[in-house]
Protein backbone atom coordinates (compact mmCIF):
# COMPACT_ATOMS: atom_id res chain seq x y z
CA UNK A 1 0.00 0.00 0.00
CA UNK A 2 1.35 3.47 -0.68
CA UNK A 3 0.64 5.91 1.72
CA UNK A 4 4.07 8.38 0.94
CA UNK A 5 2.59 11.62 1.89
CA UNK A 6 -0.26 10.60 4.01
CA UNK A 7 -0.11 11.89 7.71
CA UNK A 8 0.75 9.75 10.45
CA UNK A 9 -2.25 9.67 13.02
CA UNK A 10 -1.52 10.34 16.80
CA UNK A 11 -4.48 8.97 19.02
CA UNK A 12 -5.09 11.30 22.20
CA UNK A 13 -6.17 8.13 24.41
CA UNK A 14 -7.89 8.56 27.72
CA UNK A 15 -9.48 12.05 27.61
CA UNK A 16 -9.03 12.69 31.32
CA UNK A 17 -5.09 11.35 31.34
CA UNK A 18 -2.23 12.92 30.00
CA UNK A 19 -3.05 12.04 26.56
CA UNK A 20 -3.92 15.19 25.20
CA UNK A 21 -1.65 17.06 27.04
CA UNK A 22 1.21 15.44 25.13
CA UNK A 23 -0.67 15.09 21.85
CA UNK A 24 -0.41 19.35 22.49
CA UNK A 25 3.33 19.21 23.00
CA UNK A 26 3.86 17.91 19.05
CA UNK A 27 2.70 21.10 17.72
CA UNK A 28 6.41 22.80 18.73
CA UNK A 29 8.81 19.91 17.48
CA UNK A 30 9.45 18.60 14.04
CA UNK A 31 8.27 15.49 12.87
CA UNK A 32 9.69 13.21 10.23
CA UNK A 33 6.41 13.20 8.44
CA UNK A 34 2.73 14.96 8.67
CA UNK A 35 0.62 14.50 12.30
CA UNK A 36 -2.83 14.77 12.83
CA UNK A 37 -4.00 14.36 16.52
CA UNK A 38 -7.65 12.44 16.85
CA UNK A 39 -9.76 13.45 19.54
CA UNK A 40 -12.35 15.74 20.36
CA UNK A 41 -11.43 19.15 19.16
CA UNK A 42 -13.00 21.08 22.37
CA UNK A 43 -10.96 18.89 24.64
CA UNK A 44 -8.35 19.45 23.32
CA UNK A 45 -8.34 23.54 22.73
CA UNK A 46 -9.48 23.25 26.71
CA UNK A 47 -6.48 21.57 28.13
CA UNK A 48 -4.18 24.27 26.09
CA UNK A 49 -5.55 26.70 27.49
CA UNK A 50 -4.89 25.34 30.77
CA UNK A 51 -1.48 24.89 30.21
CA UNK A 52 -1.23 28.14 28.14
CA UNK A 53 -0.09 26.50 24.81
CA UNK A 54 -1.10 28.97 21.54
CA UNK A 55 -0.39 26.50 19.35
CA UNK A 56 -2.08 23.76 18.42
CA UNK A 57 -1.26 20.34 16.68
CA UNK A 58 -3.72 19.50 13.42
CA UNK A 59 -6.94 17.93 14.70
CA UNK A 60 -9.08 15.11 12.85
CA UNK A 61 -12.30 16.07 15.15
CA UNK A 62 -13.77 12.85 16.97
CA UNK A 63 -16.70 14.31 19.33
CA UNK A 64 -16.31 12.85 23.25
CA UNK A 65 -19.64 11.41 24.55
CA UNK A 66 -19.54 13.63 28.06
CA UNK A 67 -17.91 16.74 29.40
CA UNK A 68 -14.02 15.83 30.35
CA UNK A 69 -12.51 17.06 33.40
CA UNK A 70 -8.34 16.69 33.88
CA UNK A 71 -7.87 13.69 36.34
CA UNK A 72 -11.17 12.51 36.21
CA UNK A 73 -12.41 9.19 34.75
CA UNK A 74 -16.42 9.09 33.24
CA UNK A 75 -17.35 5.34 32.09
CA UNK A 76 -19.37 7.76 29.45
CA UNK A 77 -16.30 8.32 27.56
CA UNK A 78 -15.32 4.73 26.72
CA UNK A 79 -16.77 4.59 23.76
CA UNK A 80 -15.21 8.06 22.28
CA UNK A 81 -11.86 6.39 23.43
CA UNK A 82 -12.68 3.36 20.96
CA UNK A 83 -14.25 5.40 17.97
CA UNK A 84 -10.86 7.53 18.30
CA UNK A 85 -9.13 4.11 17.96
CA UNK A 86 -11.36 2.59 15.31
CA UNK A 87 -10.86 6.08 13.22
CA UNK A 88 -7.38 6.06 13.24
CA UNK A 89 -7.39 2.21 12.37
CA UNK A 90 -9.56 2.16 9.54
CA UNK A 91 -7.82 5.13 8.23
CA UNK A 92 -4.49 3.25 8.30
CA UNK A 93 -5.77 0.40 6.80
CA UNK A 94 -7.72 2.47 3.92
CA UNK A 95 -4.05 4.47 3.21
CA UNK A 96 -5.26 7.40 4.24
CA UNK A 97 -2.94 7.22 7.47
CA UNK A 98 1.03 6.26 7.01
CA UNK A 99 0.60 5.14 10.01
CA UNK A 100 -0.63 5.19 13.91
CA UNK A 101 1.16 6.28 16.99
CA UNK A 102 -1.20 6.03 20.46
CA UNK A 103 -1.30 7.80 23.51
CA UNK A 104 -2.35 5.53 26.50
CA UNK A 105 -5.96 4.97 27.37
CA UNK A 106 -7.43 3.22 30.66
CA UNK A 107 -8.64 0.02 30.21
CA UNK A 108 -10.43 -0.03 33.77
CA UNK A 109 -12.77 2.60 32.88
CA UNK A 110 -13.42 0.72 29.25
CA UNK A 111 -14.72 -2.44 31.05
CA UNK A 112 -16.72 -0.44 33.62
CA UNK A 113 -18.39 1.17 30.72
CA UNK A 114 -19.48 -2.57 30.12
CA UNK A 115 -16.93 -3.27 27.28
CA UNK A 116 -14.65 -5.89 27.23
CA UNK A 117 -11.09 -4.53 26.12
CA UNK A 118 -7.83 -6.21 27.13
CA UNK A 119 -5.29 -3.89 25.70
CA UNK A 120 -4.55 -1.80 22.40
CA UNK A 121 -2.47 -5.02 20.89
CA UNK A 122 -5.87 -7.49 21.87
CA UNK A 123 -7.70 -4.68 19.85
CA UNK A 124 -5.94 -4.02 16.80
CA UNK A 125 -5.23 -7.79 16.07
CA UNK A 126 -8.84 -8.23 16.12
CA UNK A 127 -10.01 -5.15 14.28
CA UNK A 128 -7.04 -5.95 11.54
CA UNK A 129 -7.54 -9.59 11.80
CA UNK A 130 -3.91 -10.31 12.16
CA UNK A 131 -1.66 -12.14 14.11
CA UNK A 132 0.70 -9.95 16.64
CA UNK A 133 3.18 -9.72 18.66
CA UNK A 134 4.04 -6.50 21.55
CA UNK A 135 7.31 -5.86 21.57
CA UNK A 136 8.85 -2.63 23.25
CA UNK A 137 12.12 -1.28 21.85
CA UNK A 138 14.40 1.30 24.66
CA UNK A 139 17.49 1.52 26.43
CA UNK A 140 19.62 -0.48 23.16
CA UNK A 141 16.67 -3.45 23.52
CA UNK A 142 13.86 -4.62 21.94
CA UNK A 143 11.94 -7.30 24.03
CA UNK A 144 8.70 -9.29 22.24
CA UNK A 145 6.28 -10.83 24.09
CA UNK A 146 4.66 -14.92 23.43
CA UNK A 147 1.81 -13.90 26.06
CA UNK A 148 0.88 -10.22 26.58
CA UNK A 149 -1.98 -9.28 29.12
CA UNK A 150 -2.53 -12.61 31.12
CA UNK A 151 -3.05 -13.65 34.73
CA UNK A 152 0.53 -14.66 35.56
CA UNK A 153 -1.49 -18.42 36.36
CA UNK A 154 -2.55 -18.66 32.70
CA UNK A 155 0.49 -18.15 31.61
CA UNK A 156 2.76 -21.68 31.46
CA UNK A 157 -0.53 -22.98 29.94
CA UNK A 158 -0.25 -20.88 26.96
CA UNK A 159 3.54 -21.51 26.15
CA UNK A 160 2.59 -23.89 23.40
CA UNK A 161 4.89 -24.85 21.16
CA UNK A 162 2.45 -23.04 18.16
CA UNK A 163 2.37 -20.05 20.08
CA UNK A 164 5.59 -19.43 20.27
CA UNK A 165 6.34 -20.24 17.17
CA UNK A 166 4.11 -17.72 15.48
CA UNK A 167 5.34 -15.37 17.69
CA UNK A 168 9.17 -15.79 16.62
CA UNK A 169 7.81 -16.02 13.24
CA UNK A 170 6.81 -12.98 13.52
CA UNK A 171 9.33 -10.98 15.20
CA UNK A 172 11.70 -12.21 12.74
CA UNK A 173 9.66 -11.42 9.63
CA UNK A 174 9.32 -7.78 10.84
CA UNK A 175 13.29 -7.29 11.53
CA UNK A 176 13.43 -8.32 8.49
CA UNK A 177 10.87 -5.81 6.44
CA UNK A 178 10.36 -2.81 9.29
CA UNK A 179 13.38 -2.65 11.03
CA UNK A 180 15.59 -3.68 7.66
CA UNK A 181 17.79 -6.34 9.99
CA UNK A 182 19.47 -8.51 7.62
CA UNK A 183 19.52 -11.45 9.38
CA UNK A 184 17.93 -11.17 12.68
CA UNK A 185 18.98 -12.92 16.18
CA UNK A 186 16.45 -13.88 18.19
CA UNK A 187 17.06 -14.78 22.13
CA UNK A 188 14.25 -17.03 23.57
CA UNK A 189 13.83 -16.83 27.52
CA UNK A 190 12.49 -19.77 29.48
CA UNK A 191 9.73 -19.67 31.52
CA UNK A 192 10.82 -20.95 34.46
CA UNK A 193 13.49 -20.09 36.78
CA UNK A 194 17.19 -20.94 35.46
CA UNK A 195 14.98 -22.09 32.49
CA UNK A 196 13.56 -24.98 34.35
CA UNK A 197 16.65 -26.41 36.01
CA UNK A 198 16.72 -29.68 34.01
CA UNK A 199 13.32 -29.95 34.73
CA UNK A 200 13.28 -29.93 38.70
CA UNK A 201 11.70 -25.89 38.11
CA UNK A 202 9.15 -27.17 35.71
CA UNK A 203 9.54 -29.15 32.21
CA UNK A 204 7.63 -26.04 29.56
CA UNK A 205 11.89 -25.61 28.30
CA UNK A 206 12.45 -29.69 27.76
CA UNK A 207 8.70 -30.39 26.42
CA UNK A 208 7.68 -26.93 24.40
CA UNK A 209 10.89 -25.03 23.85
CA UNK A 210 14.13 -26.82 23.35
CA UNK A 211 12.44 -28.88 20.13
CA UNK A 212 11.03 -26.15 19.10
CA UNK A 213 13.89 -24.09 18.93
CA UNK A 214 15.91 -26.59 17.25
CA UNK A 215 13.35 -27.02 14.04
CA UNK A 216 13.31 -23.19 13.88
CA UNK A 217 17.65 -23.38 13.68
CA UNK A 218 17.59 -26.25 11.51
CA UNK A 219 15.39 -24.28 9.04
CA UNK A 220 17.75 -21.34 9.13
CA UNK A 221 16.19 -19.03 11.56
CA UNK A 222 19.11 -17.74 14.12
CA UNK A 223 17.36 -18.42 17.05
CA UNK A 224 18.75 -18.99 20.84
CA UNK A 225 17.24 -20.30 23.99
CA UNK A 226 15.76 -21.05 25.94
CA UNK A 227 17.50 -18.99 28.10
CA UNK A 228 17.41 -18.18 32.46
CA UNK A 229 15.91 -14.80 32.39
CA UNK A 230 17.41 -13.70 35.05
CA UNK A 231 20.85 -13.54 33.09
CA UNK A 232 19.48 -13.13 29.58
CA UNK A 233 19.67 -9.18 30.03
CA UNK A 234 23.49 -8.35 30.68
CA UNK A 235 25.49 -7.06 28.31
CA UNK A 236 27.50 -9.93 27.76
CA UNK A 237 24.55 -12.62 26.87
CA UNK A 238 22.51 -9.65 24.35
CA UNK A 239 25.85 -9.20 22.09
CA UNK A 240 24.94 -9.17 18.95
CA UNK A 241 21.84 -10.21 19.79
CA UNK A 242 18.84 -8.18 17.73
CA UNK A 243 15.43 -9.24 20.18
CA UNK A 244 14.83 -11.37 23.01
CA UNK A 245 11.49 -13.36 23.22
CA UNK A 246 10.16 -13.25 26.57
CA UNK A 247 7.25 -15.26 27.76
CA UNK A 248 5.60 -13.05 29.61
CA UNK A 249 4.38 -9.62 30.35
CA UNK A 250 6.53 -9.00 33.32
CA UNK A 251 9.51 -11.41 32.55
CA UNK A 252 10.59 -8.69 30.23
CA UNK A 253 9.29 -5.49 30.41
CA UNK A 254 10.54 -4.53 33.69
CA UNK A 255 13.81 -4.85 32.24
CA UNK A 256 13.04 -2.97 29.39
CA UNK A 257 11.45 -0.46 31.13
CA UNK A 258 14.63 0.38 33.94
CA UNK A 259 16.45 0.58 30.96
CA UNK A 260 14.65 3.21 29.16
CA UNK A 261 11.36 4.63 31.10
CA UNK A 262 9.87 7.87 29.60
CA UNK A 263 11.50 7.04 26.40
CA UNK A 264 10.56 3.44 25.23
CA UNK A 265 8.26 2.29 22.02
CA UNK A 266 5.90 -0.55 22.46
CA UNK A 267 5.98 -1.48 18.38
CA UNK A 268 2.73 -4.18 17.73
CA UNK A 269 4.46 -6.31 15.02
CA UNK A 270 2.26 -8.61 12.57
CA UNK A 271 -0.07 -5.59 11.48
CA UNK A 272 -1.12 -4.74 8.36
CA UNK A 273 0.68 -1.03 9.02
CA UNK A 274 3.03 0.85 11.46
CA UNK A 275 1.35 1.21 14.98
CA UNK A 276 3.70 2.47 17.74
CA UNK A 277 2.78 3.72 21.29
CA UNK A 278 4.15 5.37 24.48
CA UNK A 279 5.37 3.03 27.26
CA UNK A 280 3.88 4.72 29.67
CA UNK A 281 -0.06 4.65 31.66
CA UNK A 282 -2.79 7.45 31.52
CA UNK A 283 -0.86 9.42 35.21
CA UNK A 284 -4.53 10.83 35.89
CA UNK A 285 -2.65 12.42 38.81
CA UNK A 286 -0.05 14.70 36.04
CA UNK A 287 -3.36 15.52 33.46
CA UNK A 288 -3.90 19.17 33.17
CA UNK A 289 -0.64 20.16 34.96
CA UNK A 290 1.81 20.58 32.55
CA UNK A 291 4.05 17.77 34.23
CA UNK A 292 3.40 15.66 31.58
CA UNK A 293 6.62 14.28 29.90
CA UNK A 294 6.13 13.90 26.24
CA UNK A 295 9.43 11.88 25.58
CA UNK A 296 7.97 8.75 24.87
CA UNK A 297 5.37 10.00 22.31
CA UNK A 298 8.41 11.85 20.52
CA UNK A 299 10.08 8.42 20.05
CA UNK A 300 7.33 6.58 19.03
CA UNK A 301 6.28 9.47 16.30
CA UNK A 302 10.31 9.19 15.21
CA UNK A 303 9.91 5.47 14.97
CA UNK A 304 6.88 5.06 12.94
CA UNK A 305 8.15 7.66 10.76
CA UNK A 306 11.41 5.60 10.17
CA UNK A 307 9.58 2.25 10.13
CA UNK A 308 7.42 3.51 7.08
CA UNK A 309 9.91 5.22 5.08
Amino acid sequence: MNTRGAPIAVTSGEPAGIGPDICLALAARASPAPVVVLGDRGVLEQRARALNIATLPEILHVPASAPVVAGRLDARNARYVLDVLDRAIDGCLAGTFAAMVTAPVQKSVINDAGIAFTGHTEYLAERAHADVVMMLAGGGLRVALATTHLALRDVPGAITADRVERALRIVERDLRVRFRVARPRILVAGLNPHSGEGGHLGREEIDVLQPLLARLRAEGMDVAGPLPADTLFTPRALAGADAVLAMYHDQGLPVLKYASFGAGVNITLGLPFVRTSVDHGTALDLAGTGQADPGSLFEALDLAGALVR
